[in-house]
C-alpha cells in the first residue's frame, strides 16, 4: 500500500498575527521628567507648560502621575498620598502658600494644559478624588490649599470637571465627616468660591453634585441640625448659603404640609381634622400666615374637577368647594390683612385661569355669604387694591356687589 504524501501549500505565504507588545510601565522615569522640567524652569509655570508641550512624555499613560508631580512636587504611592520614592520639586501646590493669588496661577497652568490635552481632565478627577478621600492625611494647612484650588478650578470652569465625581466621594467615608474635617474643607471651598462668584452659581454647582438639598450630610451625625448648619455658617459669614438652606428646608415643609393637607381633601375627611393638621404643620415650621392663606387656596382650588368649556359647570364646582370647606379658610384668614391676601390670590388665579376669568365676582359674593371675607376687606379691595393683575376687569365686574354694600351700609 502507497503511503499519502501530505499536501504542501506552494509558493503560499502563512499570515500571522501580530501582537501587540506593551512597553512595560515606568510611571518613576515619567515622574523624575516631569520633576525635572520644574527644577530647570525654578518652578516659573509660564516656561514649565512650553517645556511640557514640547516633550514627548507619555501623558496618556501616566496622567495620574502627571498631577501627583502638580499637587504633591512628586509621585505618591499607590493608593495614598504618600510620597514614592524619587525626585521631587518645591514648586507644588501643596507646597505653596495657602493664597488664592498664589493658588491661581496652578489652576490656569491646568486650565490650559487641558485645552490642549482634553483627555487629561479624567487623570485631574481620579488624582483630586483620592486626594479628599485621604483629606485625614493632610494638616489643615494642606487642607485650605486643596479647598481653595478646587474653589478656584470650579471658577475658572476647568473643561469638564464634574462636581458629582469630585464632592460625592468626600461623603462616603463617615470617619472624615465624623471628625469634621469634610466639613472643615467644604467651609473653606465656598468661602473661596463665594469670592469671585454668586450665590446661584454655587447653588448650581450643588445642583449638579446632587448636594443642594444634603449640605447637613457635611456636618458630623452629632451636629445635623438646621440649628448647627445655621450657627456655624453665620459663624464662617456665609449668610447668603444660610438663607438658602432655610428657604429650602422651608420649601419642603410648606411642600409636606400641601401633601398632607391635598391628600385630607381628597378623601373628604371632617374639616375639623384638617384644621387641625395644619395647625399642627404651622406650630412645627413657624408658617408665616400668609403662606398659609396661599396654600389653602390652592390647594381646595386643586381639588376642583374643572370643565374644559363649561363655564356655569365651573361655576358650581367652585362655589360648592368654597362652601364646602369655608370653615376651613375662616379658621386662618383671622384678620383683614389675611382676608385682603386671599381676595389678591383668588384675583391673580383668575387672571393667570382664563376658564376662571368671569368667576371673580361669584367668587367673593361667595367668600362674603359664607363670612370669609369681611365687607371691609372688599371694598378696601375695590378702592385701594395694589395687585393690578386684571384689576381693571374686576374692579368693572365687582361693582354690583361693591353698590349692594355700600347700599347696605348706608341703611345701616
Amino acid at each position: 500500500m502507497s503511503s499519502k504524501e501530505k499536501p504542501t501549500l506552494g509558493g503560499t505565504r502563512i499570515k500571522t498575527r501580530k501582537r501587540n507588545i506593551a512597553a512595560p510601565l515606568d510611571p518613576a522615569a515619567f515622574s523624575d521628567a516631569v520633576v525635572q522640567i520644574y527644577l530647570d524652569n525654578a518652578g516659573d509655570l509660564e516656561l514649565v507648560a512650553k517645556s511640557i508641550e514640547s516633550s514627548d512624555l507619555n501623558f496618556s499613560r501616566y496622567g495620574d502621575t502627571f498631577f501627583e508631580v502638580v499637587f504633591r512636587g512628586g509621585r505618591t504611592q499607590s493608593g495614598t498620598v504618600k510620597l514614592e520614592e524619587g525626585e521631587r520639586h518645591p514648586y507644588s501646590i501643596i507646597d505653596c502658600e495657602p493664597k488664592r493669588e498664589v493658588i491661581l496661577p496652578s489652576v490656569i497652568y491646568i486650565q490650559k494644559l487641558l485645552r490642549r490635552k482634553p483627555f487629561l481632565i479624567k487623570n485631574l478627577e481620579n488624582v483630586m478624588q483620592r486626594f479628599l478621600q485621604s483629606l485625614e492625611l493632610f494638616t489643615d494647612d494642606e487642607r485650605k490649599k486643596l479647598g481653595i484650588f478646587t474653589a478656584l478650578a470650579f471658577s475658572q470652569k476647568l473643561s469638564g470637571l464634574q462636581p458629582e465625581t469630585v464632592f460625592q466621594p468626600l461623603l462616603k467615608d463617615n470617619n472624615l465627616v465624623a471628625k469634621g474635617i469634610v466639613l472643615s474643607f467644604i467651609t473653606d471651598f465656598f468661602k473661596e468660591y463665594l469670592i469671585d462668584n454668586s450665590l446661584d452659581d454655587l447653588v448650581s454647582i450643588l445642583k449638579r453634585g446632587k448636594m443642594e438639598d444634603n449640605l447637613l450630610d457635611f456636618f458630623p451625625t452629632s451636629k445635623q441640625t438646621p440649628e448647627a448648619l445655621s450657627e456655624h455658617f453665620n459663624k464662617e459669614e456665609l449668610k447668603p448659603l444660610v438663607e438658602y438652606y432655610e428657604k429650602k428646608v422651608f420649601e419642603v415643609k410648606l411642600k409636606e404640609m400641601k401633601t398632607a393637607i391635598t391628600t385630607q381633601i381628597s378623601e373628604e375627611a371632617d374639616v375639623a381634622e384638617v384644621i387641625e393638621t395644619v395647625k399642627q404643620h404651622v406650630k412645627d415650621s413657624k408658617f408665616p400666615d400668609i403662606e398659609v392663606v396661599r396654600i389653602l387656596w390652592d390647594v381646595l382650588m386643586d381639588a376642583v374637577q374643572w370643565s374644559g368649556k363649561n363655564q356655569q359647570q365651573n361655576a358650581n364646582s367652585a362655589l360648592r368647594q368654597v362652601k364646602s370647606w369655608a370653615e376651613l379658610l375662616n379658621a386662618f384668614c383671622t384678620s383683614g390683612r389675611l382676608q385682603l391676601e386671599l381676595m389678591y390670590k383668588v384675583q391673580v388665579q383668575c387672571y393667570e385661569d382664563t376658564k376662571l376669568m368671569k368667576l371673580f365676582p361669584e367668587i367673593i359674593k361667595s367668600l362674603y355669604d359664607q363670612d370669609v371675607l369681611a365687607e371691609d376687606t372688599i371694598l378696601h379691595w375695590f378702592r385701594k387694591g395694589t395687585n393690578l393683575k386684571g384689576r381693571q376687569t374686576f374692579v368693572k365686574s365687582l361693582e354690583p356687589l361693591v353698590k349692594w354694600l355700600e347700599e347696605a351700609e348706608e341703611e345701616d
